[in-house]
């Protein structure tokens, strides 16, 4: 691979449909853009042009519209083509075969945005929030990628870097120029700036647990006895018959699995085995497949029969359940024996419901909506996510402001403690692929006018 190729490649899915967009970049973008429309005069910059496609025998491919963009002034920032043709697969094909006898190349996976990061674009952090932008399935994981894309990741990076910069730049001053006439050294000053530091990073890293659940969905485990209505939860919640109801206890040995949208959220259900003692090795294995699928659930709905005694629920279960992730559905309201089972884990919402009658969905939707805003929407003010990549680095910036700290507060000599700040920074270059080495010089001059 050279980055001074012309890359090629189809930037829709393949298959017929109405458009087909193709994208190029690279050198000969110009040169080919006039090649193929055989216009007298050149395309303008980011204006779109009604033209034949005419391939390298002169031979008429489609009509298409094309629309260039001069080095510098594109996505990746190489000169770029954007050809719209019909979505025939045989003309895409045809117009690829043309292109790549003129002389480009197929563009490797996620070349297009790596070319733009290398050319400074972008940084690393936007190139990722393009990929997780493309996987979002929910309103949720729209927004944070979105905010990634337009660098809210790259300027809290930024930020951060400032404050450690500032400290360095104090402390700087010292090793260099001891003689000069430099206000009162503070160790305690320093100390007590880095220890924020430290606990907002730790707090950022820490947002890398909701990323996971913004782009899988909020896993959430129906649970509870056979024969409460779990199965016909689960139906109600996909609009199908997802699974089989009967009357017949244990008729779910295993879990089902099926995706929906609650408000802006993506929910992975799960309709589980019934909660019971059983010697039937195969409702055994069920009941233990729920067990293991609680451990990592982010959200329980426990089913309980109104018109039967509360359930004894297994304590590996219950220990993952919490106020702020499980509602109470109380079923069956519609038996003459029914009645309310609120005593039965008093401090978690309850709702009573009868799926039979339609009785109560509504109010259980609506609970469930916000008990997820609740527990998940208030990552943080700003509403920044980091990915595992980032809370790695980021993880890397913590311990070595802890050594910084502790070597403050011991008195150690000023150079092993710019020595670890000067990794922290380091490492939080690495989250958005760059460090400028010029800006600890930036930041002396204007603090101490080195100059005069």
């Amino acid at each position: 691979m050279t980055y001074a190729d012309t890359i090629v490649a189809l930037s829709t899915p393949p298959g017929e449909s109405a458009i087909a967009l193709i994208r190029l970049s690279g050198p000969l973008c110009r040169e080919l853009a006039q090649a193929v429309t055989q216009r007298q005069s050149p395309l303008t910059h980011r204006i779109a042009h009604h033209c034949k496609y005419l391939d390298i025998k002169g031979k008429k491919l489609d009509e298409c519209i094309f629309t260039y963009f001069i080095e510098g002034k594109s996505f990746t920032g190489d000169s770029m083509l954007e050809i719209s043709s019909h979505g025939n697969p045989l003309i895409v094909h045809k117009i690829l075969t043309d292109l790549m006898a003129r002389g480009c190349r197929h563009a490797e996976p996620g070349e297009f945005t790596r070319t733009a990061f290398i050319n400074g674009r972008i940084d690393l952090s936007q190139a990722e929030a393009i990929s997780e932008l493309i996987r979002a399935r929910s309103d949720r994981s729209l927004e944070a990628a979105q905010r990634q894309m337009h660098g809210s990741v790259g300027r809290k990076m930024n930020e951060l870097t400032n404050r450690i910069l500032d400290v360095m730049a104090q402390i700087e001053a010292y090793i260099d120029f001891p003689e000069e006439d430099l206000p009162v050294e503070d160790q305690l000053g320093p100390a007590s700036v880095l220890l924020k530091l430290k606990d907002e990073i730790y707090d950022l890293a820490e947002t890398q647990r909701y990323s996971a659940l913004l782009h899988d969905g909020v896993k959430t485990l129906i649970v509870g006895e056979p024969n409460v209505g779990k199965s016909s939860l689960i139906n109600y919640l996909t609009g199908s018959e997802r699974s089989i109801v009967s009357d017949l206890p244990g008729t779910t040995r295993d879990y089902i699995s099926e995706f929906i949208m609650l408000g802006p959220w993506r929910i992975e259900i799960l309709d589980t085995a019934g909660l019971h003692d059983s010697s039937n090795s195969i409702e055994k294995a069920g009941i233990e497949h729920t067990i293991e699928q609680a451990q990592t659930a982010d959200f329980f709905l426990l089913v309980l029969d109104a018109s039967m005694p509360a359930p004894s629920l297994p304590k590996v279960l219950v220990q993952h359940m919490k106020p702020e992730n499980t509602i109470i559905i109380e079923n069956k309201n519609d038996l003459p024996n029914a009645r309310e089972i609120s005593n039965f884990l008093p401090m978690f919402k309850h709702i009573r419901t009868s799926l039979k009658e339609g009785i109560g969905l509504d109010s259980m939707r609506n609970t469930w909506l916000e008990s997820i805003d609740s527990s998940h929407s208030r990552v943080r003010n700003d509403g920044l996510v980091v990915n595992a990549r980032h809370a790695k680095i980021l993880t890397q910036v913590n311990d070595a402001l802890k050594l910084a700290i502790s070597k403050l507060e011991s008195k150690e000599h000023p150079e092993l403690i710019v020595a670890d700040l000067r990794d922290a920074v380091e490492r939080i270059g690495e989250v958005v692929g760059r460090v400028e080495n010029d800006r600890m010089l930036d930041s002396l001059f204007k603090q101490f006018c080195i100059g005069k």
